[in-house]
């Protein structure tokens, strides 16, 4: 299994037509697992939703996952304070980890549960951004500063300023500062910022580089920051240029060293996640770095959305020729993690692959979602699926917010 290099789920799927999927996945064997929370409390939950729009995607199982997802939000937080999940994932060290509340208040502001989500990131930028702009977490990732600022973009977007903006800028107007002294110092060198790419690498393994899915994030912060100041008028214009040209500068820099560094051929699916030298894989989860670079950063690095379409494109034909995802989720070593997931999504959904898009959404809706009471965990098994990592807040988001692109206006 572990060598598979093709979704065989997929190439059904494909063969029959996207409209066959539901009859296709009766096939396979359910996910089992006990509920992350009492299913009177997320039940009640759902009952008291009031979302705008209505929910209303067509598939009444995938509106129940929606739902369920949103429910799950206040049963996970102590408040307004974040949790990762349960278990070992409610351990206070993972409260501060960007996902938990990027999911979140994405989640929220899409389904116009404002007020919520404003309340929630009000509380993490003053309790989990430092005052010398660095996050509170034992390893946030470069990637993650980024979109700290995007979804402060997005938070206004849709929600305005009241009631939030005033009290929060200050600290992410510090964490963009963070990440520009870390752009200036770039560029000494060949212009990409070195830093760590994912929590337990940083922690584990003590790993930094020149990755691609972090230069890309940075690159889409600086713009989205400079969106936001330009449209408050919180910055002066000079500033707001700066961070304009240098996300524009770090954007070019990053594709140029991927054009460097990934050989033209279109059979060479190896993209290295970073600058520095890295291990050619003879498949996607055969090692530790390829499946990082499967699960977490090369989704990351299409979700930034920074990249020409053709090597986007690449990036999605490299997951699905060398073995990077089965029943639609994704794979890592010897087993599935999805809480990512929703970033390929969204890169999937930008490239206009709807048929992509949709195998992986309900690949996910049905086999990483735990039968009966929909608990999505972080990773699981190969079907037929038990719960290998628990429950996770950003694993049981992904169909609230990817659904929101199906959703009937």
């Amino acid at each position: 299994m572990k060598d598979l290099l093709i979704d065989p789920f997929r190439e059904e799927v494909l063969k029959e037509g996207i409209g066959s999927i539901k009859k296709i996945i009766e096939k396979y064997p359910r996910l089992k697992g006990e509920p992350a929370f009492d299913p009177e409390l997320i039940k009640g939950n759902i009952e008291r939703l009031r979302t705008n729009p209505e929910i209303n995607t067509g598939d009444e199982f995938l509106d129940l996952c929606i739902k369920t997802g949103l429910a799950h939000i206040d049963a996970t937080f102590q408040g307004d304070h974040p949790k990762y999940g349960i278990k070992n994932y409610a351990q206070n060290r993972h409260d501060g980890f960007p996902p938990v509340i990027i999911s979140a208040v994405d989640a929220l502001t899409l389904w116009g549960i404002n007020e919520r989500a404003k309340e929630i990131f009000k509380y993490y930028v003053l309790n989990f951004i430092k005052d010398d702009g660095t996050i509170n977490y034992y390893g946030p990732s470069i990637s993650e500063y980024g979109q700290l600022l995007n979804i402060s973009f997005l938070l206004i977007e849709r929600t305005g300023t009241d009631g939030w903006w005033k009290d929060s800028f200050i600290k992410l107007n510090k964490l963009a500062f963070y990440l520009y002294d870390l752009w200036e110092e770039a560029q000494k060198e060949d212009g990409l910022i070195v830093g760590g790419p994912e929590a337990d690498e940083i922690e584990l393994y003590k790993k930094t580089g020149k990755y691609f899915h972090n230069n890309a994030w940075v690159a889409k912060g600086f713009l989205r920051w400079a969106e936001i100041c330009e449209k408050t008028g919180s910055l002066p214009e000079k500033i707001i240029f700066n961070f304009k040209k240098a996300g524009e500068k770090i954007k070019k820099d990053t594709i140029n060293a991927i054009e460097e560094i990934w050989p033209t051929d279109e059979k060479n699916y190896w993209l290295p996640p970073r600058v520095e030298p890295v291990e050619k894989p003879k498949y996607l989860t055969e090692t530790w770095d390829s499946s990082y670079t499967n699960y977490r950063y090369w989704p990351e690095l299409l979700s930034s959305k920074i990249l020409p379409f053709d090597m986007a494109n690449r990036i999605v034909e490299a997951r699905l020729n060398f073995g990077g995802q089965f029943c639609g989720m994704t794979r890592f070593m010897d087993r599935i993690d999805d809480w990512p997931l929703c970033d390929y999504l969204y890169g999937l959904w930008y490239l206009g692959r709807k048929n992509d898009f949709l195998i992986s959404l309900y690949g996910h809706i049905y086999f990483h979602q735990a039968e009966g009471h929909l608990t999505a965990y972080e990773q699981v098994s190969f079907p037929p699926g038990k719960e290998i990592a628990p429950y996770c807040l950003p694993s049981q988001l992904v169909a609230t917010r990817a659904g929101r692109l199906l959703n009937k206006k």
